[in-house]
C-alpha cells in the first residue's frame, strides 16, 4: 500500500470510526463498505469533512451478488444481493475511494438517495433503478432511464431472461406499437473452437 493510500486509511478510520464496516486495499484502491442505515450521513462526512473532502461522485452502479463468483463460497454469498457502488475523487487531496453499500431487503432493496448531497447522482440512481430495481428513497425524480415505459423487469438483474419477457413491434393493421409475448425460440450456441496447431491451415 502508498503512502498516501494509507494517509486515508487511517483518516477514514479515524473520522468515520464505528461507520466502517470494512476497509479493504487491494491494487491501490481503496473500498469503504458501510451499512444502509449509516449509508446517506457517511456520504455527508465523506463530501464535508476538510480530511476527506470528496467533492465529486464519479459513478455510482448496482450490483447483484445473487451468483458472485459462479457460486463459490464467500463474504458475499450468505449476504445481502444487491449493493451499490460508487467511486469518489477529492480534487483538493488528489485521492478516490470506493464506497459500497448492501440493500438489506433482496425482495424490495432501498437504500437512501444520495442526489442531495451529490447532484450528479440523479442519472446514475434512475440507471440502478432502472437495471436493478433498486429504490432510492428519497430521489424526486425516481423513473425509468433506459428501458422502454412498458419495459417489465430490471435486465441487469442475473435472473432476469436473455431473451426477455415481452418484445415490441409496429402493427401496421393497428398503426401503433404493440406489445406481445416473446416469440425468439431459446437456443444454445456452441462456438466453434480453433485449435492453434490447425489454425490458418498450417500443419
Amino acid at each position: 500500500m502508498s503512502d498516501r493510500l494509507g494517509e486515508l486509511q487511517n483518516i477514514l478510520q479515524s473520522v468515520l470510526v464505528s461507520e466502517v464496516v470494512e476497509l479493504v486495499s487491494s491494487l491501490d484502491e481503496l473500498t469503504l463498505t458501510v451499512s444502509s442505515a449509516n449509508y446517506f450521513s457517511v456520504a455527508q462526512r465523506l463530501r464535508d469533512d476538510p480530511q476527506l473532502a470528496f467533492e465529486q461522485l464519479i459513478d455510482l452502479c448496482g450490483m447483484d451478488y445473487s451468483t458472485y463468483k459462479d457460486g463459490a463460497q464467500s463474504s458475499h454469498s450468505d449476504g445481502p444481493r444487491f449493493a451499490v457502488v460508487c467511486h469518489l475523487l477529492s480534487l483538493q487531496h488528489n485521492w478516490r475511494l470506493r464506497l459500497r453499500v448492501y440493500a438489506p431487503d433482496d425482495h424490495m432493496p432501498r437504500l437512501a438517495s444520495i442526489y442531495p448531497i451529490w447532484n450528479s447522482a440523479n442519472w446514475f440512481e434512475r440507471e440502478a433503478f432502472d437495471l436493478f430495481g433498486i429504490v432510492f428513497e428519497g430521489h424526486e425524480d425516481l423513473r425509468r432511464l433506459l428501458t422502454d415505459y412498458g419495459f417489465i423487469g430490471h435486465p441487469f438483474r442475473k435472473d432476469f431472461p436473455t431473451s426477455g419477457h415481452v418484445e415490441m413491434r409496429y402493427d401496421a393493421e393497428q398503426q401503433r406499437v404493440i406489445y406481445q409475448p416473446v416469440s425468439i425460440e431459446p437456443r444454445e450456441i456452441t462456438p466453434r473452437i480453433i485449435r492453434e496447431e490447425h489454425y490458418g491451415g498450417l500443419h
